[in-house]
């Protein structure tokens, strides 16, 4: 009897086992299932995004867009799904992203600045300064925007909207991108891994806090110099060289500095720059006045 009922038992503990695990990967799936809610695949057929950014923009001015009269299709693509997940934002986006050129997102999230969305962005020092970059037209509109001073690459491309919806894959957001390479959006609704990305998008905030660049601690002073003696002065460029030498500085900081000082200064910081400097011209015809 006593073997008969320790038999029993076991048999009873087996089958909890297999049916706990049954449970438990049918939870997993389930939960999957709720949670991945798309993957967009480009690249994405042109079609007409212009009333999406209308209608973003009238609700912001209390305006009703009118129609689009463009000869693109106005059906639904994979980079209109993308835009319209990134107008839904309502109280904050954070964006980590390698490359921003496309000048519809950029339009997208001046939007959400001007209706008051917190908006961050994380980018690469070098493509920042390229040719098409959106980065200085957000910086121009006060977006805040944080970037490295690594010898590698800033090489995420991910988004956080709400701090609820998670954007992330392949995909930069250049028109190159978006129109010709095959690249992924992977769209997740998902707390865990939402915790995830926004605990390393604070981790890489804070290291590129500018108060904490040595680029500023270091070179700040070289970017002054250079900038009063060359661009203002126009002095030629035998005198730049001699300066450069005389900093300890190359042929290459002087690229850098000018990038610096195209992509890196604030507006208010670059009038207070030029409203220090005087030319020698101007300085010795006010004393002759």
């Amino acid at each position: 009897m006593a073997l008969w009922r320790g038999g029993a038992f076991v048999s009873l503990a087996v089958a909890l086992a297999v049916t706990l695990e049954a449970l438990a990967e049918w939870l997993v799936r389930r939960r999957r299932r709720k949670t991945a809610r798309k993957v967009l695949f480009f690249p994405s057929r042109v079609t007409c995004v212009e009333g999406l950014l209308a209608a973003a923009e009238g609700i912001g001015a209390g305006l009703a867009p009118g129609p689009c009269s463009c000869r693109l299709p106005h059906d639904e693509s994979p980079f209109s799904r993308l835009l319209g997940l990134l107008l839904g934002a309502r109280r904050s986006l954070e964006l980590c992203l390698f490359a921003f050129s496309s000048p519809q997102l950029g339009r997208a999230v001046l939007v959400l600045h001007r209706r008051g969305v917190r908006v961050r962005v994380v980018t690469d020092a070098d493509y920042m300064a390229l040719q098409g970059s959106q980065i200085g037209i957000l910086r121009q509109a006060g977006i805040q925007v944080r970037h490295d001073q690594d010898s590698g690459y800033m090489h995420h491309k991910f988004a956080i909207i709400d701090k609820r919806l998670l954007l992330t894959g392949s995909l930069n957001w250049t028109t190159q991108a978006i129109q010709h390479n095959r690249e992924n959006v992977l769209i997740l609704e998902d707390a865990e891994y939402v915790k995830l990305f926004l605990e390393e998008f604070e981790k890489i905030w804070e290291n590129y806090n500018p108060a904490n660049y040595i680029f500023f601690k270091e070179e700040l002073g070289k970017v002054k110099v250079l900038f009063k003696f060359t661009k203002v002065d126009s002095r030629p460029k035998e005198d730049t060289q001699k300066l450069l030498s005389i900093l300890g500085a190359s042929e290459e900081d002087n690229v850098k500095l000018l990038k610096f000082w195209m992509t890196g200064l604030s507006k208010t910081y670059k009038s207070h720059l030029m409203s220090t400097v005087r030319s020698p011209t101007s300085s010795s015809s006010e004393s002759r006045n």
